[in-house]
Parts: C-alpha cells; sequence; structure tokens
C-alpha cells in the first residue's frame, strides 16, 4: 500500500498516505542538501586556504615579529644616518 503514489496531473489518491511519503521524502531531500553543503563548506574552506601558488596561507604566516628595544633604537640611528647623508647629498648638488 505503501507503493501507491498519484497519477501525475490528477491528485492523490490517499492524500493521509500522499502527505506522509512526501514529509518523508523532503526529509531525505533536506539531508542530503544539509551533506551537500557541509561537503561545499568545506571544499571552499580548503580553496580559501590556498594561495594562487599552491602554498597553504597558514603554513607561510609567521605571526608577530617582537624586537627589542635595544633593535629598534639601532634601526633608528641607522636611519637617520642614511637620511643625515641622504640631506647632504642633496644640500652639495
Amino acid at each position: 500500500m505503501t507503493d501507491i503514489l498519484p497519477v501525475t496531473g490528477v491528485g492523490p489518491i490517499f492524500p493521509v498516505l500522499y502527505n506522509l511519503l512526501s514529509m518523508q521524502n523532503l526529509g531525505a531531500v533536506l539531508a542530503q542538501l544539509k551533506e551537500e553543503r557541509n561537503r561545499l563548506n568545506q571544499a571552499i574552506a580548503a580553496l580559501e586556504g590556498v594561495t594562487s601558488n599552491g602554498v597553504s596561507r597558514r603554513a607561510t604566516s609567521r605571526g608577530t615579529r617582537v624586537m627589542s628595544a635595544a633593535a629598534r633604537r639601532r634601526i633608528a640611528a641607522a636611519q637617520r644616518k642614511r637620511w643625515a647623508a641622504f640631506r647632504k647629498q642633496k644640500k652639495a648638488a
């Protein structure tokens, strides 16, 4: 009796049984769609994690670099020295 489905264009033969079968099919379709969505989300996440040269962005990121105060002073002094040389050369020209 569960094999009885309505004839196309005529309407359901047994409305209660037809509605029951439709709800079961709807649940199965919904479950399949959710599984497909999960697969697509995983594929999108995998593609977003890869750069154009094929290397994962996570593998190339180094995080924040910490520099000591002494290192910052050395770099600043070197930069001041470069700017002084540039200005001196500009005045001479």
